[in-house]
């Protein structure tokens, strides 16, 4: 028998298909051959600082496992909010990868900056870089300790300018140092730079008369530098100085600083696994290269292979810390 298919039926079958498509979104998305083109590398802060240094020397190594050109994107403002939110707002199909201190300030745009977004909509594929706050002081400040610092700013609390960025934990570092030294918080002459970088030219030009900030940023600064604090239990990165817990005991107050890496849409675990898998494997492939390392190494950046789990557990852990400091960020 004979079958005809009038115009109506053709319009009824066209329909039905294309719902079927639009209920199938991931398997329109898919790409087999990814990746096809260019990859852009996001980087939420000006050029200069630490996450721009580690994006563009890791993009040539990352460019060979992916096979595609990788540029580098700055889009710095707002403490990183403007380029965490620019990178949310790109389809989620591996073509646009993040490079940024995912801890303090994905958790800080959230608690402070009323953020369009949370800290779960990021995925970390690879922190390799665990900071810590260094306040530090130029060779020709003058300053020579952190009880010089402290002494001046218990007999004036105006008397040093205190460079540091808004939103940070090198912020939440000073106030508890100012709280453990019995310094008011009110009328400190804090002078704020968006990005680490900034801030550490800025000290290491005696601009400002010192400044906290993520102590591995530092290291290409030494020869400009004088160590005065370190923010952890234990010395860093060979730097001199003292430790907090040298003034405030074992139990003295402190958060960690930036955790920095890569990081990708977590939609994209269910959306395009193949294409997470992808980037993974080559973020892992170009980490544990031994050309990379060597490259990274000889300019003070860190290129260990931590991994997805170790990363994202880091970043909550790091957002639960954050969480109990809000009252003393906003008080700040």
């Amino acid at each position: 028998m004979k079958s005809t298919l009038t115009r109506r039926h053709m319009l009824k079958l066209a329909s039905t298909s294309a719902a079927a498509l639009i209920a199938a979104p991931s398997m329109l998305r898919a790409d087999a051959n990814y990746p096809s083109r260019p990859i852009n590398v996001i980087v939420p802060f000006k050029a200069g600082g630490y996450n721009d240094r580690l994006a563009r020397a890791f993009a040539p190594f990352l460019q060979e496992k992916l096979g595609q050109p990788v540029n580098i994107i700055n889009k710095g403002g707002a403490g990183a909010l403007l380029g965490h939110s620019y990178f949310l707002q790109q389809p989620d199909d591996g073509y646009t990868i993040l490079c940024t201190s995912a801890a303090p300030y994905l958790p800080l745009n959230v608690l402070l900056q009323d953020a369009p977004f949370k800290v779960s909509d990021f995925q970390m594929i690879n922190l390799p870089s665990q900071d810590y706050t260094l306040l530090a002081t130029s060779k020709d400040s003058g300053i020579t300790s952190i009880d010089d610092v402290i002494a001046r700013l218990k007999a004036d609390n105006t008397s040093l300018s205190i460079g540091l960025q808004p939103a940070s934990a090198d912020l939440v570092n000073l106030m508890l140092l100012m709280d453990m030294s019995g310094i008011s918080r009110e009328g400190l002459r804090l002078v704020t730079f968006d990005g680490g970088g900034p801030a550490r030219n800025a000290v290491a030009g005696n601009v400002v008369d010192i400044a906290l900030v993520g102590g591995q940023g530092f290291l290409p600064l030494v020869e400009q530098i004088t160590p005065l604090l370190t923010f952890d239990t234990e010395v860093q990165d060979g730097w001199g100085g003292k430790l907090i817990t040298d003034l405030g005991g074992a139990d003295a107050a402190f958060v960690y600083g930036s955790q920095r890496g890569w990081a990708v849409h977590s939609s994209m675990m269910t959306s395009n696994p193949d294409v997470y898998a992808k980037i993974t494997t080559a973020i892992e492939a170009a980490s544990k290269d031994p050309a990379t390392i060597e490259a990274l190494t000889s300019q003070q950046l860190a290129t260990q292979w931590r991994g997805p789990e170790a990363s994202n557990k880091a970043l909550a852990d790091t957002s639960k810390v954050m969480a109990q400091y809000v009252d003393l960020l906003k008080g700040a």
